[in-house]
């Protein structure tokens, strides 16, 4: 929806950071690692991602595509909700935290993440590290996976989908057949 938001960071605190654009002031939540990378009055170009709920509509930023790409990953693991999902795409790339993981070295902050839990992520982790390491990807090539992404579906989530489509379909009938499974 929001892909990313540019202009002046008018105040921040520990957890988010308001930043005016052209009027408007958008309130972002953001990792401590992205907060203190940042500094009050500056000029910032931040990656966000929508979280829509019943009762909220809270944005999530992110310093680069990478952490964003990460965080809707995570986001799309049953028992992760945004701000958990946040604080791990913090920690770098899925390998790294996959490591962590096994390791039993999840820094204190991240809260809510006790053994059963971890081993649950760390088992759909190596599933998701696996798809992202494919090479070639017939969507990304005939832009129907944009499509997906343009109408707010999470990049895995269009992935997925897609993935059970037939990809010598044209674009269009690949959309259409997409959204139908997604709308399930």
């Amino acid at each position: 929806m929001i892909h990313y938001l540019r202009g002046k960071i008018i105040y921040k605190d520990d957890k988010s950071l308001i930043l005016e654009n052209q009027g408007a002031g958008f309130k972002i939540f953001c990792s401590p690692n992205t907060l203190k990378n940042i500094s009050e009055g500056g000029e910032l170009k931040i990656f966000t991602h929508l979280y829509l709920r019943e009762e909220a509509a809270e944005l999530y930023g992110f310093l680069t595509e990478k952490e964003l790409e990460l965080f809707e990953t995570l986001n799309d693991i049953s028992g992760i909700g945004p701000k958990t999902a946040m604080m791990l795409a913090s920690l770098g790339s899925l390998e790294k935290l996959k490591t962590l993981m096994e390791k039993g070295k999840l820094p204190q902050e991240i809260k809510g993440i006790g053994k059963k839990r971890a081993q649950k992520i760390l088992l759909e982790l190596t599933g998701k590290i696996k798809e992202i390491k494919k090479p070639f990807d017939e969507d990304e090539i005939d832009g129907t996976l944009d499509v997906l992404l343009s109408l707010g579906f999470s990049r895995q989530r269009a992935k997925k989908a897609l993935s059970q489509i037939p990809v010598d379909l044209n674009q269009e009938e690949r959309v259409k057949r997409a959204l139908k499974s997604l709308g399930k």
